[in-house]
């Protein structure tokens, strides 16, 4: 059975209306979609890797809680071994060495010096400098002049603080001996006699501090000038460590301890994904937040000062707290939805106005063929206010049946036939007003009817 040729032509055109009209909106919902792409931040990496030093300020035992924390997020932390703060620095400012956060301590690089793509999360606790000796007590380090001294290996926090503080007291040079122990090995030294002083970083919660302020002939240094240290170097505060703190029964230490300490630090790469910075945020919260022998309840983390600027995700978390989404939501998901608002602006700003407007756009180009043809019917009703002669008027009267032909052929859907029909009406107004004038032959401008007699 052979298709209507007529039915066929209205499904092609409709086609065509359809596509000329939804071209332009999809290409513009296109645009705007790519656009939102650009700003959206990429899914964050599953792995981190963390470089500390196992023999600094605690950070071994911090780290394990690290992983844990991460761990129940879906995230992998893997450590690196360094040998100290400084290496750490260098690791985070070199763009191939795989490092995406560090620790390090406070102080360890000059803020002028510190590099630009470094940036800080926070300071997650006190780190105190221990001084321990042998022979008489002690009150400053300027008694340790010509002593055999374990300031820590090259590369290490604890070896550039005690460089910095025996420079500043003017005795780094000969006499004294600096050695570049490792701690376990300094430690057992001085126990043996072979060392006049070690210096350490460690929390005063570490157990290796403990013991040590427990052996006999080893005293700890109390800095009667802490408070001028502080002043002199900001990453420094000074700390009381109370009397027997360490031991009660045993009454460890035997007096107060004022002692200077510097913080331990979280650093990141300014590359570090957001997402990821807030989750090291929020494990610091965790780990740090409780009250230790010398650190206040809700103390860390903190903002500051730690030779690197704060990150703009750092600087946020300690003004407003934890992200909403990651409030109430697990992390995975949080991260989701993060990143997906973006696409709210192309729907909100493009998608729903283009769904209004579309319609009226395919109306409008469907009308549009029938409209064109009103300009026509003007045309005859402005000449037929001009009083033409009989032959403009026949020749008015054919223009307008042709008008009428060649809308009756427009492809016209059926839910917007009623225009088509309306045309048509308007078409038979205009004609029996050009009957009425041909019936009545032409009179003047003044409309009147003459009847011409045929008899």
């Amino acid at each position: 059975m052979t298709a209507d040729p007529h039915k066929q032509q209205l499904r092609r055109t409709m086609r065509r209306d359809l596509w000329l009209t939804l071209t332009p909106a999809v290409l513009l919902m296109g645009a705007a979609f790519a656009a939102a792409f650009h700003f959206i931040e990429p899914a964050p990496p599953k792995t981190l890797v963390l470089a500390m030093s196992p023999d600094e300020g605690g950070f071994r035992f911090y780290a394990r809680k690290y992983q844990d924390f991460l761990a129940r997020h879906g995230v992998t932390l893997e450590l690196r071994s360094t040998k100290g703060s400084i290496d750490n620095v260098a690791l985070l400012a070199d763009e191939h060495s795989g490092v995406d956060v560090a620790f390090v301590q406070s102080g360890t690089v000059a803020s002028d010096k510190a590099p630009e793509n470094v940036v800080s999360l926070g300071s997650l606790s006190y780190v105190p400098l221990w001084v321990f000796h042998r022979g008489e007590p002690l009150e400053d380090v300027r008694q340790l002049k010509g002593r055999r001294i374990a300031v820590g290996p090259e590369g290490s926090g604890t070896r550039a603080l005690a460089l910095t503080l025996l420079k500043a007291n003017g005795i780094e040079a000969e006499p004294t001996v600096l050695l570049p122990l490792e701690r376990d090995s300094a430690v057992e030294q001085l126990k043996q006699g072979q060392l006049d002083a070690v210096f350490l970083i460690s929390p005063a919660e570490s157990p290796i501090i403990h013991k040590l302020a427990a052996v006999p002939g080893i005293r700890l240094l109390s800095f009667s000038r802490a408070e001028a240290y502080s002043r002199r170097f900001t990453y420094l505060s000074r700390l009381v460590l109370p009397r027997g703190v360490f031991n009660l029964a045993a009454d460890i230490p035997e007096q107060d301890v004022e002692v200077l300490a510097p913080t331990a630090n979280l650093v990141a790469r300014d590359s570090l994904h957001p997402a990821l910075a807030y989750l090291l945020m929020r494990a610091a919260s965790e780990v740090h937040g409780k009250a230790g022998l010398l650190d206040g309840a809700g103390e860390f983390p903190a903002p500051r000062e730690t030779g690197f600027p704060l990150s703009s995700e750092a600087r946020r978390y300690y003004e407003a707290g934890v992200p909403l989404l990651q409030r109430y939501l697990p992390f995975w998901a949080a991260n989701l939805v993060d990143r997906l608002w973006v696409m709210l602006v192309p729907i909100i700003a493009v998608v729903v106005p283009l769904f209004r407007i579309i319609p009226a756009l395919y109306q409008w180009r469907i009308r549009s063929r029938i409209v064109r043809w009103y300009a026509r019917l003007k045309e005859i009703e402005i000449q037929l206010d001009e009083n033409p002669g009989r032959e403009m008027l026949e020749d008015m009267l054919k223009r307008l049946e042709e008008a009428e032909r060649e809308v009756n052929r427009i492809p016209m859907p059926l839910s917007y036939a009623e225009n088509l029909y309306f045309f048509r009406e308007h078409i038979e107004v205009v004609r029996r007003r050009l009957i009425r004038r041909l019936a009545g032959g032409m009179e003047g401008a003044d409309g009147h009817l003459h009847h011409a007699s045929a008899q």
